[in-house]
């Protein structure tokens, strides 16, 4: 049975929620206190892969894994769909200094994750080859026009978005939630997706029922160069290069739990800079086109929780990606939808369900 489902936040998860939900026929409104894809999705870099998979359990890899597989279909048809080109590319991440390079490639071979050392210029990139790692299917995507081709998607399908809207509330009535106010407005739905990213526990304040969602800010460096000079993404101690299409390349990213603030700062610059430097000399200050901060929605264990609402049986969250909203957001949304929609799930579910206890009555 289809259902009018309102879904808060729409960022990555959100957008690509509404996308998926509404293919399969419900009737899909977003709400954002901001503009659309404006967030974390914005600022992210767009790796499609964690950094890197041998560091994270099974339930961030599958998810991971899962949505990296689906990217291509769903790029190609959201560019068909909105004329826009959210530069999907499989460029490849050289792993660099690894401390225990042997255990990563035994993962790979255990995981069929295709992998190999570099070489060739590669090779060059790194001062110990036999401490790196070369894995070419690890592709990317262009954030800021992944949102505005699944913006541009979802207003073809009939989906409402209501950006700009502060100050939101969730209204609970018993066991269910009667709507969400603003600012002089009412929005009301059969069932609601909670989708706010970094802000999600606190827009459930009391009703969190054990959710533990925090803000982990993340800065990032835009270079302007030419293309063709980096040719693949490069990691190396938890920092990484991303070229894109054009020549411009990201250099990020840093880890701080600041709370809510998104200011930049002196010091991620320097230690940004630094890194991009030792490894592309080129990339000097002088290229630097702008510095940004997003806050990434941190989870226990980076595990996102997809599924219903403890007590409240009309609310469902889809949430606490931390690093990986993009690259897990196709599976994310398949699995809500086979949720709401009652149908098996394509895979595991149990993995991402509420962990949280519910308050005692």
């Amino acid at each position: 049975m289809p259902f009018h489902i309102l879904i808060i936040g729409a960022g990555a998860i959100g957008l690509t929620s509404a996308y998926a939900l509404a293919q399969a026929g419900h009737r899909v409104s977003l709400i954002d206190q901001g503009p659309a894809g404006g967030e974390s999705t914005w600022a992210g870099a767009g790796i499609l892969s964690p950094l890197l998979p041998w560091d994270y359990g099974r339930a961030v890899n599958d998810l991971s894994r899962r949505g990296a597989q689906l990217w291509p279909d769903w790029a190609a048809r959201l560019k068909q769909a909105s004329g826009i080109d959210p530069e999907y590319l499989t460029s490849g991440l050289l792993a660099l200094d690894l401390p225990q390079p042997a255990a990563a490639r035994q993962w790979c071979a255990q995981h069929d994750y295709p992998s190999s050392t570099p070489t060739g210029s590669l090779a060059a990139l790194a001062s110990r080859p036999d401490q790196a790692l070369w894995l070419p299917g690890v592709a990317q995507l262009r954030n800021p026009r992944l949102a505005q081709a699944l913006v541009q998607s979802l207003k073809a399908l009939g989906v409402t978005i209501h950006e700009h809207r502060p100050g939101l509330e969730l209204l609970s009535a018993g066991d269910r939630i009667a709507g969400v106010r603003t600012a002089g407005e009412l929005l009301q739905a059969d069932v609601y997706v909670l989708a706010a990213g970094a802000w999600s526990q606190a827009l459930l304040g009391e009703r969190a029922a054990g959710l533990k969602i925090t803000p982990v800010r993340g800065q990032i460096l835009l270079f302007k160069a030419e293309p063709g000079q980096l040719a693949c993404i490069v990691y190396r101690n938890g920092h990484y290069l991303v070229p894109r299409a054009d020549g411009h390349i990201l250099a990020g990213s840093t880890l701080e739990h600041a709370g809510f603030d998104k200011h930049t700062t002196p010091a991620a610059r320097a230690e940004l800079l630094a890194f991009a430097r030792e490894l592309l000399p080129t990339l000097d200050a002088s290229r630097i086109v702008r510095q940004w901060a997003g806050l990434r929605p941190g989870s226990p264990d980076n595990v996102p929780t997809i599924g219903r609402h403890p007590e409240l049986t009309n609310l469902y969250v889809n949430t606490g990606h931390f690093r990986y909203g993009v690259t897990m957001a196709p599976a994310s949304a398949e699995l809500l939808t086979s949720l709401i929609g009652g149908h098996p799930p394509p895979f595991e579910a149990a993995p991402y369900a509420w962990r949280g206890n519910a308050p005692k009555r």
